[in-house]
């Protein structure tokens, strides 16, 4: 069981993130297997970009390059596997009038206006958030674990309850991913929510409760009424969502 586990943790880290990590021998657990994990993924990345944030603080760098090296830190340790994500969604969402063509577009290397502009709005939200946390260190690295580890349970769950709109791609190839998954992560990621609430205040967490239920549910209705389903870009625009609507909360309660 334990062992198992392991494999499982370990193929999440290596399917969200792009750390040195050995490859994994067979039997390869499946993606879905291992979705319940996603959350300890996100705790990787953040503690990475905390640890670059905490450098950075050592060095009296500004708090707007601090937050710059934070975010640079979690798009290099994931690869931008969910940011390309977020701009596929956005060019795929408006830029066709089928399902079909949305996902044909969703496929295509080349990014859009519409991608253009999630990816600028998503990056710079999240630094002027960390910026506005970088002068509290604590609440800087808790905010980073919490976002990371919440907006990933978000995708588990997703896989969880909403159809693959293709027949291949990663959406489909983890459409085993069950229930189970989805608690475990959400278990998980409810973990370091008692340490920010010691700083955000209590509200922190009914807050950041409804503010991922709500994005769940916006994303599920686009992507079952433009899409008809999920797919990896939508998971990854999920996660960023989440993430980006979590530092806002936090920046908005803790100050």
């Amino acid at each position: 069981m334990i062992s198992r586990r392991l494999r499982e943790a370990h193929l999440a880290l290596v399917l969200l993130t792009r750390l040195p990590l050995p490859r994994l021998r067979d039997p390869v657990p499946t993606i879905g297997a291992g979705a319940w994990a996603f959350p300890l993924a996100g705790l990787a990345v953040a503690l990475i970009a905390a640890a670059i944030g905490l450098i950075c603080l050592a060095l009296n760098l500004p708090a707007p390059l601090v937050a710059g090296f934070c975010v640079a830190a979690q798009v290099l340790a994931t690869g931008a596997l969910h940011e390309d994500g977020l701009a596929d969604f956005a060019d795929g969402l408006w830029g066709g009038t089928t399902p079909e063509r949305r996902l044909e577009i969703m496929r295509d290397s080349r990014i859009g206006s519409y991608g253009t502009i999630a990816l600028i709005l998503g990056l710079g939200l999240r630094w002027q958030a960390l910026t506005a946390l970088a002068g509290h260190p604590a609440v800087m690295c808790l905010a980073l674990v919490t976002t990371a580890m919440s907006s990933r349970a978000g995708a588990s769950i997703f896989l969880a309850t909403i159809p693959a709109a293709r027949s291949d791609g990663l959406g489909h190839n983890a459409r085993d991913a069950g229930k189970e998954s989805a608690i475990i992560a959400t278990f998980l990621a409810i973990l370091p929510l008692p340490g920010i609430a010691v700083y955000a205040g209590p509200l922190v967490l009914p807050s950041m409760f409804i503010m991922t239920c709500v994005t769940l549910w916006l994303v599920s209705r686009l992507a079952r009424a433009r899409l008809g389903g999920q797919t990896g870009d939508v998971l990854g625009a999920t996660q960023q969502l989440i993430e980006i609507l979590g530092l806002t909360t936090i920046t908005a309660l803790a100050f």
